[in-house]
């Protein structure tokens, strides 16, 4: 009963709270049904960040974003490839300082005489134009299976880009980026798991300064926490409380699609949110590798069949907010949420118009118009459906109150996925927000963007970027920095 008495207080201080009417950007170029992956990153190196969208066998699309005007430029840059894509991660694998691009394809069938075509293209980024270099770097050679999650780290803090594939169907894959030729590790360090993974984040669940891997499960399998001991990893899901992340044990109806990382309770720690077939699932993570199951307190076990979770701080009170993505499947069009976050719970504040999209996959925020505040880019996999891309409408002052944080090595490349931004108050450690450098997001998806923190106030804080590094941590500190910039900050190897 209490808890019930505080989602209606809730419920009733956020209908209270402005109308969140979101508008469609460009709706006649972002039309097209049958579409699943999305993912942004500057890819021309001008200041704003431009979206992959990947369809299941009609042309891929690549939009250059010039001032918040988009144009179609997949043919002209080379990656409007026409088969079924299922995945896709920006970054940057050859450290040259431009994003890279990854993108994962439906198993093809083989020809008379001629082999399947190959599972990954891994396209390297020349000013704008991308070129296919999978078969040089090692990752050709893959023509079966059900890629799903791609997501570039540094696993071993050599300063590259690694590159982890989950699998539907196989054992998942962990390739070691040594110059440019890539190596499949992951029997080596335990993370060859033979489970039905669909998504992954790389994050450092137990705070011990390197990167663990949570991965989620389908068709019953139990999800997995892997913890990072020295270079290699143990499951220890069911220890931390995280094997079935809210949905039915052993249930093979049920299963995790998408776990997202972000800091839910803002206290400057990792939780995770688990976007499930069954009842969703939040755990807030309690130090020390512990998590808490608090799905029901916070109003997001709501039983159903959903395929991906994105936060962002979309009104700039300094807390996170949720969107979910419902799937179709079996004939049904699960409904899609919008969640306000009190600090304390999730209460549902999705306007018709966004349920009338019937998003389904793919789902990301980030800044398309340069306000300041984040717009919201969905996919749909149904033909009648789209690939919407949604302004926020927060007013301009609001829209200010924020930062972009760009996390770089120490030669100005962007290597340092997993990289955690913290914001203080000036002068304290009092957190005012949490973000992570994206290593999984979305739907089967990796963004390279900067870190966006929203702030209750115009007032100058202090931030920090750490990144956890074979169980060393590299920080940088910039302190004083006023409310509406984008700033880079180098963070060494330990």
């Amino acid at each position: 009963m209490r808890t019930a008495a505080v989602l209606l207080f809730l419920a009733l201080q956020q209908a209270a709270a402005p109308p969140l009417l979101f508008d469609p950007i460009q709706p006649d170029l972002f039309a097209l049904g049958g579409s699943f992956v999305n993912a942004w990153a500057d890819a021309d190196a001008d200041g704003d960040p431009d979206l992959f969208v990947g369809f299941n066998g009609t042309p891929n699309r690549l939009y250059r974003n010039d001032g918040g005007v988009f144009t179609d430029v997949a043919a002209a840059a080379g990656v409007a490839d026409a088969r079924p894509t299922r995945a896709a991660a920006w970054g940057d694998a050859d450290a040259d300082g431009d994003p890279d691009l990854i993108v994962g394809f439906a198993p093809g069938q083989a020809a008379a005489g001629v082999p399947a075509p190959p599972l990954l293209r891994l396209y390297r980024n020349d000013a704008g134009r991308f070129t296919d270099v999978a078969p040089a770097a090692g990752l050709a050679a893959i023509a079966a299976g059900a890629v799903r999650q791609l997501a570039w780290v540094d696993i071993d803090a050599d300063g590259d880009l690694d590159l982890f594939v989950a699998f539907r169907d196989r054992p998942n894959a962990m390739f070691r980026n040594q110059a440019g030729a890539f190596t499949d590790v992951a029997p080596d360090l335990g993370l060859a798991d033979p489970r039905k993974s669909v998504g992954a984040v790389w994050f450092d669940a137990d705070e011990d300064g390197d990167l663990d891997l949570y991965v989620g499960n389908m068709d019953g399998d139990a999800n997995g926490l892997f913890r990072n001991e020295g270079g290699r990893f143990t499951d220890v899901a069911a220890a931390a409380g995280l094997e079935w992340g809210g949905r039915a044990p052993g249930d093979a109806a049920n299963g995790t699609v998408r776990p997202c990382a972000a800091d839910v309770d803002g206290d400057g720690r990792f939780d995770l949110f688990m976007a499930n077939y069954g009842p969703n699932g939040l755990f807030l993570n309690r130090g020390g590798g512990r998590f808490e199951d608090v799905s029901r307190a916070w109003g997001v076990a709501i039983d159903g069949r959903y395929d991906a979770c994105a936060f962002a701080d979309i009104d700039h009170d300094a807390r996170l907010d949720l969107y979910v993505n419902g799937t179709v499947t079996g004939g049904t069009s699960y409904r899609d949420y919008l969640f306000r976050s009190s600090g304390r719970a999730f209460v549902d504040v999705t306007p018709p118009a966004l349920l009338a999209l019937h998003a389904d996959h793919g789902v990301q925020w980030a800044d398309a118009d340069g306000d300041g505040d984040l717009d919201l880019a969905l996919t749909g996999s149904r033909p009648d459906g789209m690939h919407s891309l949604l302004r926020n409408p927060l007013a301009a002052a609001a829209a200010r109150r924020s930062l972009f944080v760009r996390v770089l090595d120490a030669r100005g490349r962007a290597t340092r996925a997993g990289a955690v931004v913290r914001v203080f108050a000036a002068g304290t450690r009092r957190v005012l927000g949490a973000g992570i450098v994206d290593t999984g997001s979305g739907y089967n998806a990796q963004n390279d963007l900067p870190v966006h923190i929203g702030l209750a106030t115009d007032t100058a804080v202090d931030v920090e970027a750490t990144f956890p590094a074979a169980g060393r941590q590299a920080t940088g500190i910039a302190r004083g920095i006023r409310p509406g910039r984008t700033i880079s900050m180098a963070v060494k190897a330990p």
